[in-house]
């Protein structure tokens, strides 16, 4: 019995399949793949800080299985000794096409990271406002903060506690 309803949905199926022409499954897998291919991923994080003219770009940073293997790590604590402003990263056409033609198994990106210029505000040379030692209790923290917030609004800059 089992046999019969299964061997009736399979004839039916294959009926189905019989009335849509071959040639719309091709012009449909076709107009997919060439929008698949034309879509590309930007995304910009800005840090609020001074851009400046020092830029580290990876055309081609690897990462593989769609993404979920992420290109290595960018270093930018020489090249931006204060910090990074900017932080772009794109797949662009050519990383589409590429990914494509590996099925998606290496996932090429573009990373674009751009350095501060310096002019931000830093921690005053003369050091923390407040200090506190490793073994402050919940108390002891909690009053330091209340008063390193008293003094930042005195002396309208900020204040900063070294724990």
């Amino acid at each position: 019995m089992v046999n019969c309803c299964n061997a009736q949905r399979s004839t039916k199926i294959k009926q189905l399949l019989k009335e849509v022409p071959i040639s719309f499954y091709h012009r449909a897998l076709a107009l997919i793949s060439a929008l698949s291919l034309l879509g590309c991923y930007h995304a910009t994080i800005e840090t609020g800080l001074t851009p400046s003219g020092e830029v580290i770009h990876k055309s081609f940073a690897s990462s593989w299985i769609y993404g979920l293997v992420p290109p290595s790590t960018v270093s930018t604590a020489t090249k931006c000794p204060n910090g990074v402003a900017k932080v772009e990263t794109q797949h662009s056409f050519v990383n589409g096409l590429v990914a494509g033609i590996t099925l998606g198994i290496y996932t090429p990106i573009n990373i674009k990271v751009t350095c501060d210029a310096g002019d931000s505000a830093m921690l005053p040379s003369d050091g923390p406002d407040i200090v506190l030692d490793g073994g402050a209790t919940e108390e002891e923290i909690l009053q330091a903060f209340s008063r390193v917030a008293d003094i930042a609004v005195a002396a309208n800059r900020p204040t900063f506690i070294k724990y």
